[in-house]
């Protein structure tokens, strides 16, 4: 079945794609170096990696929908490395870069936010091609497929829980075996193949890795619904990324029974 493959070959493809990181030269290594929440030493080197799966996931898939996904993964992917690699810190947010783009500057999260959406626009329109639908049902889950692609980076704040979230959306979109069934089967299989150093905190998503398990499940969620769904989905993932400028998440889940033991289960500190 196409799900079982993109699962299978994006978990392999990640898997491969972190440990090759070695063969890397040192002083692009630590280019991607970080220090985490907690002040040790950290790699964003996982992002790509999980891109790579996801992408080759989706190849292997053979879905009608999967090149249009592709687009709006590869698309976010790069506009996130952007910010991993030359983003600074004089702005931050949604609004921030907004504003910043009010006074005359283009900071590197506005022109991520800019590849996001150009992206998510042209991976969605491909996708709904001969589908039937129409120019605001396209607009519309482009919508989705960018705000998911934020908010994933939103949540990528501590281990685990970025690709925690995407798997409990993904897990019932790849069991429905409606369109997306196999977009949400590479995101969850590359998140596999990357969990493990994740939870213990060696390594993080960042900016690439984050924005790339967003599209696809957003990718996945825009498939599977109809324009309703999509409104709703929209307002969603609009809903989280305005609130996210005024509430920790973290914040939040912390004090939120249910929600503070998902978030914790799994992590190993080192």
């Amino acid at each position: 079945m196409s799900r079982g493959r993109a699962l299978v070959v994006a978990g392999l493809a990640a898997g491969l794609a972190y440990a090759a990181r070695r063969t890397l030269p040192e002083h692009e290594r630590v280019r991607w170096g970080r220090t985490s929440f907690t002040g040790a030493p950290i790699t964003l080197l996982e992002g790509p990696a999980l891109a790579v799966g996801v992408l080759a996931g989706l190849a292997a898939s053979g879905e009608p929908g999967a090149g249009g996904a592709a687009v709006a993964v590869a698309g976010s992917a790069l506009s996130g490395a952007l910010d991993d690699l030359a983003g600074d810190a004089s702005a931050k947010g949604l609004k921030g870069h907004l504003g910043a783009l009010r006074r005359g500057e283009v900071t590197t999260g506005a022109l991520k936010i800019l590849g996001i959406g150009a992206s998510a626009l042209a991976g969605t329109w491909q996708a709904d091609r001969g589908s039937g639908r129409g120019a605001l049902d396209t607009v519309v889950g482009a919508g989705v497929v960018a705000g998911a692609a934020n908010v994933a980076n939103l949540l990528d704040l501590r281990p685990g829980r970025a690709l925690k979230a995407a798997a409990l959306i993904g897990l019932p979109l790849m069991a429905s075996r409606r369109p997306g069934a196999s977009v949400a089967a590479a995101a969850i299989g590359s998140g596999m193949g990357v969990v493990r150093p994740d939870l213990r905190g060696e390594s993080m998503l960042g900016d690439t890795g984050a924005n790339a398990v967003g599209a696809a499940i957003g990718s996945a969620l825009a498939q599977r619904l109809g324009v309703r769904g999509r409104l709703v989905a929209l307002a969603a993932v609009t809903g989280l990324t305005l609130a996210s400028e005024r509430v920790s998440f973290t914040a939040v889940i912390e004090r939120t029974p249910g929600l503070r033991e998902i978030d914790r289960w799994g992590r190993t500190p080192r």
